[in-house]
């Protein structure tokens, strides 16, 4: 009688089963950082052969995963280029990750349900952050000028971006981020891929339904409207003369669909005012009883500029048009002449002309020189400016998104929050007509789509009550009552 099969046994209790605890405390997390691929895989086939051996290597395996990718994700400092990287490397982090699943631990159910649990953890441990920062690396890469990549490789960056897009909470901030640039993307011609957006907003909508991506679709669909709108102004404008020989394209938004911008009341050349004007009664004609208003912060113009060593052809955003026309009437502009004449606020004004005469293109000279715009300052044509190239495009000066203009985003989306949970509420108590305190809870925390705090929910409740939309049962203030 062989006694091989015992021995086996007594020799995997007493060299493995017995240490499974220790093996793991001490090796398992430098193998994984070091990609030991060969030892991750004898260290699962060995593990695999004694009791609970599977299970404690997964819970191990788990907490790594945990706590390498909090590390990734917590930022205490507030370091901006660690925020910067942040989607690149959990990209990175979450290919290593998948190889060692698929490939060392056999594409193990236990190992795939632990990663899961433990990216959607630790990718929620900033609340928002995550969300707004992959809406950000999203844009970065359907911007136009992003050649890094081609059709085929943006595809699967985007397939890899929506992993990481499914474990994060925060949908709804995503989604005010991912507008927002989207928003700019499409006014601005700055999309380097229709069929890439398109793409994207398909993987949006088979995600999260159509109701999420309705408004994007919605923005989509603004664009080509105004196409046809454009085609049929064209023809409109075949019988009239142009103001100031211009020619004009609009694009027709639905307030609905598009982020909210800063409205401001500039001064526009009488030209452009006119063809305003045009425009306007041929719109109206068609589509009685809508309003106007126009949105000149998206505005963009190409110029032709004579310069006496050459003609070029210059691409300028309208304020930055608006304060180059100036130099038509003279020679040199004050920076308060310049002012008073476009309207244009301060910040905006400043950034524009640091843009003219500070950047690479410097069809302005500034007196005195310098890298910053002072209210003191004037500004001179310059007659001696030259390019290799016949048409130039002149960027506005990006500021980086100020943390007032994100905390601004992210304060819409909790008001939006608000909202929801109100309705929600609302909708339960008229479908239920009477429920207890903690299965209306229980119903909400089912029903919302993003993270809330019982007690958040308890403050809804409450001021939904002092609204009279639903109120306690006097026998038991647990129990709420529907009020039609």
């Amino acid at each position: 009688m062989s006694t091989k099969k015992e021995l086996i046994l007594i020799v995997e209790c007493n060299l493995i089963e017995r240490h499974v605890k220790a093996i793991l405390a001490k090796g398992l997390g430098s193998l994984m950082a070091d990609n030991r691929h060969p030892d991750l895989t004898l260290m699962y086939s060995l593990f695999e052969k004694v009791k609970d051996g599977k299970m404690e290597l997964a819970m191990a395996f788990g907490k790594y995963v945990k706590a390498a990718g909090t590390e990734l994700v917590n930022n205490p400092s507030a370091d901006l280029e660690k925020d910067r990287n942040l989607v690149q490397s959990l990209l990175d982090f979450k290919d290593k990750i998948d190889y060692i699943v698929m490939d060392d631990f056999r594409n193990d159910e236990l190992f795939v349900n632990k990663r899961k649990d433990a990216f959607e953890e630790f990718i929620n441990k900033r609340q928002s952050k995550p969300a707004e920062l992959i809406a950000k690396y999203v844009d970065t890469k359907l911007k136009t000028g992003n050649k890094e990549l081609t059709e085929d490789e943006l595809e699967r960056t985007l397939d890899k971006i929506m992993v990481l897009f499914r474990f994060i909470q925060g949908k709804d901030v995503f989604e005010a981020f991912y507008k927002k640039d989207l928003a700019k993307r499409l006014l601005l011609g700055k999309s380097a891929s229709v069929d890439a957006e398109k793409s994207m907003l398909s993987k949006l909508k088979q995600e999260c339904g159509a109701g999420f991506t309705n408004k994007l679709e919605g923005m989509f669909k603004d664009i080509d409207i105004s196409k046809d709108i454009m085609v049929s102004f064209k023809q409109y404008m075949e019988s009239r003369e142009s103001p100031g020989g211009m020619d004009m394209t609009v694009s027709v938004l639905m307030l609905s669909y598009w982020p909210s911008y800063p409205t401001m009341a500039i001064h526009l050349l009488p030209e452009m005012e006119q063809y305003q004007d045009m425009f306007k009664r041929f719109y109206l004609s068609k589509h009685s009883g809508r309003k106007l208003h126009w949105q000149p912060s998206l505005g963009h113009c190409l110029l032709k500029a004579y310069f006496p060593k050459g003609l070029k052809e210059i691409h300028v955003s309208l304020y930055q048009t608006l304060v180059l026309m100036l130099f038509n009437t003279g020679a040199e502009q004050s920076y308060e002449s310049i002012r008073q004449a476009t309207n244009i606020e301060d910040l905006e004004l400043k950034r524009t002309l640091q843009s003219l005469a500070c950047g690479k293109a410097r069809v302005l000279h500034k007196v005195p020189k310098g890298k910053e715009i002072n209210t003191t300052d004037s500004f001179v044509f310059a007659d001696d400016f030259k390019h290799k190239l016949y048409r130039i495009k002149i960027n506005q000066i990006q500021m980086r998104e100020t943390k007032e203009e994100q905390d601004a985003t992210t304060e819409r989306v909790f008001t939006d929050r608000v909202c929801q949970v109100d309705a929600a509420i609302v909708r339960i108590m008229k479908m239920r007509k009477t429920l207890q305190h903690t299965q209306l809870i229980q119903e909400l925390f089912e029903q919302l789509k993003f993270p809330v705090k019982a007690q958040d929910l308890k403050k809804r409740i409450e001021s939904l009550i002092e609204r009279d939309y639903m109120e306690r049962d006097n026998d038991n203030t647990n129990i709420y009552i529907y009020k039609a």
